[in-house]
């Protein structure tokens, strides 16, 4: 009687080769989803732009007009439509690369392939709908005659780094939630959690000086503030010692979540 078995390479020195050499099934998973969102629907495209609108006039009513949270100087539409554009983006990739090896469970226990590449490629199509949102943001701009400046070079390495915390962070529940699937269940607290804990709806500035280095402890603080800065040109958003700190803790979280990914995946095919 034959057995199958489903190992990385020849060794195991050789799995960061194989994520180059399975790049085609990367790109493949990816285009697929995005042609599952897309393809032949309405919803799909209009999700994508109107599910930021809705928040931030939620949030510009809730912040502005009742609890009177102050602007500086910028409409609070903008205000609030920059940070959630990099949250939103976040939030989405987060939930996609957490249940991306359970939702692909036949894949997973009947071929190899480093299982790295489909949380990866989970973070790229919720980058598509990010993508179409920043047309969204061009709008908005032009409403209030906000003339863009050089800064707005500034949102490639902002993305860079909104992408790396989801991908950090997804790797982690990812694993997580192949062993324990009751994460799923947690998943979207957390995101509902870290939607308030983020200063989308105000600027992070209102944060008392003596707690706005720790409030930077979370990682998507430094990207948000640096988006609201690219956006806008009020320096007052831009906190240099919290991007650090957030900055820092992206890559302590991403390398982390690849070493702990990569700890636990030979046992993916046997327990998902």
């Amino acid at each position: 009687m034959s057995r199958l078995v489903i190992e990385a390479g020849k060794a195991e020195r050789l799995y960061w080769a194989d994520l180059w050499k399975y790049r085609e099934l990367f790109f493949f998973l990816a285009w697929r989803d995005i042609l599952v969102r897309y393809k032949q629907t309405v919803i799909g495209v209009l999700w994508a732009i109107l599910r930021p609108i809705l928040t931030t006039v939620v949030f510009v009513f809730v912040f502005s007009r009742l609890a009177k949270m102050p602007s500086e100087g910028v409409p609070y539409p903008l205000l609030v439509f920059a940070a959630m554009l990099p949250w939103q983006f976040f939030a989405s990739a987060l939930t996609e690369a957490s249940n991306s090896l359970v939702g692909n469970a036949n894949m997973i226990s009947k071929i190899y392939f480093p299982r790295l590449v489909m949380p990866a490629s989970a973070v790229i199509v919720a980058l598509v709908d990010f993508l179409i949102s920043l047309g969204i943001l061009a709008v908005i701009m032009a409403i209030y005659q906000v003339v863009p400046t050089w800064r707005l070079l500034a949102l490639v390495p902002l993305t860079g780094i909104a992408f790396l915390a989801a991908l950090g962070t997804g790797l982690w529940l990812a694993a997580l939630n192949v062993e324990y699937r009751d994460f799923r269940y947690v998943l979207p607290f957390i995101v509902q959690f870290g939607l308030y804990a983020s200063p989308v709806g105000f600027s992070s500035s209102v944060v008392p000086e003596k707690w706005r280095l720790l409030y930077s402890l979370n990682p998507m603080v430094g990207v948000i503030d640096g988006f609201r800065w690219s956006v806008t040109g009020v320096s007052s958003f831009f906190y240099w010692p919290g991007f650090l700190v957030s900055l820092g803790l992206v890559f302590l979280i991403t390398a982390g979540g690849v070493w702990y990914f990569r700890k636990t995946e030979r046992a993916f095919a046997d327990v998902i």
